[in-house]
């Protein structure tokens, strides 16, 4: 008899519809401890063993696309011989759907270097195969599609941008300046269109065999080179090999020649996902966002795309010089609670979670109270140089800047590559202590 004691209303409409909709009775339920709500599931449906997943909407940001699209893309994959996890049905309270739980490793922390190669092989002939799917079938279903081919590869970035414009609550002139620069730079995407995963390389594997794409979320129909240029920054903690390799592999199993000028302009594009979607999320961040983990992805990124536009530019890159600790009267209090928040044991999974959520930003708050005063003192410097005149506040400075790079019009690019990599790496050196995971930046593979 499964122990329901400690379930919450969600929980208990979860296992009313496994009842309901697949005659199953209810073995096992266990919230994943992550940022978007999703439950492990395990039933007993007439003597079979079922192990499914319930994947919730995000809740601190909007998708780009409806949850709803997420499950028709994948059940139109699943149908055509796509390997996604097979799609049960769809459960309006909580807002979720049902899938098939995929077996396997989601990296290859323990795998030879000839199964990570086989691995990729697979995956890249299922992208071949994908790639190659009809995409008039799935937009009759209702799939989101740009309204000519020729928008294809801009369309999803346009939604990202659109949500942005919508929920913006303050200036944020880093994006500003990138998206900016992505209009200035057009590319002719050639009316390439194809079903694509766009958030690529997610997968789970075994035995050298991928056994289940996965995260179908913003799957569209656009530009196939998208799906060879997202990945790009998930490789810098899953390792997938050398992408000039990668893509070699690609056009043979394709049939098609692989545009390295595109796959560049998207990767610079992606490189915004996070930036777009979180800007709202961290300047007003609602209850139960995972403030850290939003912040350090954004970070992460948008040095990323500051490093993918000096590459373009053929701009170098220096060290930044990161200013003193300056100890503070309430220094040791924060360290108190740092201290305190470490020690505690949460009752499950997702309590030692929500504890860790926790003890990441008051760690963030820690090191800003160390650094931090001089951290915008040396942006507002680096402003005084720029524009002319030094900013009274970070408020200020923001606004100005802003101001600046939507007037510049690319006159000053090389200028703002340097000011970005300084400003975007000193925003990330303040997420936690020098030398903790939060704060260190992984390089990515260049193009050259």
């Amino acid at each position: 008899m499964l122990d329901d004691s400690g379930f919450g209303p969600d929980e208990r409409r979860i296992v009313e519809w496994m009842t309901t909709h697949l005659g199953a009775t209810v073995t096992g339920l266990r919230r994943q401890p992550r940022w978007r709500p999703v439950w492990f599931v395990d039933v007993d449906r007439d003597g079979e063993r079922l192990e499914l997943v319930v994947r919730g909407d995000r809740f601190d940001v909007p998708g780009v696309f409806p949850l709803e699209h997420e499950m028709l893309v994948q059940r139109l994959l699943d149908e055509r011989g796509i390997p996604v996890p097979h799609v049960y049905g769809w459960c309006d309270a909580p807002r979720a759907f049902v899938t098939s739980r995929v077996p396997g490793e989601p990296d290859f922390a323990h795998a030879t270097d000839s199964e990570r190669e086989s691995v990729m092989d697979d995956y890249l002939a299922i992208l071949a195969r994908m790639h190659a799917l009809d995409v008039e079938p799935f937009a009759r279903a209702g799939v989101w599609r740009a309204a000519t081919p020729s928008e294809s590869g801009t369309f999803g970035l346009a939604l990202y941008e659109m949500g942005y414009r919508r929920m913006k609550k303050r200036p944020d002139p880093f994006l500003e300046w990138v998206l900016a620069w992505l209009r200035r730079h057009p590319l002719d995407h050639h009316g390439r269109e194809s079903v694509v995963v766009w958030d690529s390389g997610q997968f789970h594997h075994e035995r050298g065999k991928i056994t289940g794409v996965l995260d179908i979320e913003l799957g569209h129909i656009g530009d196939p080179l998208m799906d060879l240029a997202a990945f790009r920054m998930r490789d810098t903690i899953v390792g997938y090999g050398d992408f000039k390799d990668l893509y070699a592999r690609y056009e043979r199993l394709s049939g098609h020649p692989v545009d390295v000028g595109a796959i560049q302009w998207h990767h610079l594009a992606f490189t915004l996902s996070n930036q777009l979607a979180y800007h709202a999320a961290l300047a007003e961040p609602v209850a139960g966002s995972d403030y850290m983990t939003n912040a350090q992805w954004c970070c992460e990124t948008n040095i990323f795309a500051v490093e993918a536009v000096a590459e373009i530019l053929g701009i170098e890159l220096g060290e930044v010089e990161l200013p003193e600790i300056d100890r503070s009267p309430v220094g040791q209090a924060h360290e108190h609670l740092v201290r305190a928040l470490r020690s505690i044991d949460g009752a499950d999974d997702f309590a030692r979670h929500e504890i860790r959520i926790a003890f990441r930003l008051a760690r963030h708050l820690q090191r800003f109270d160390e650094i931090g005063r001089q951290v915008i003192d040396a942006d507002l410097d680096d402003l005084a140089e720029l524009i002319g005149r030094r900013p009274s506040s970070w408020q200020e400075g923001h606004a100005a800047l802003e101001d600046y790079v939507l007037a510049d019009d690319g006159r000053h690019d090389e200028q703002l590559v340097t000011l970005f990599h300084r400003r975007t790496t000193r925003a990330q050196k303040l997420l936690g202590p020098a030398g903790s995971a939060m704060t260190t930046h992984l390089p990515i593979q260049m193009f050259g």
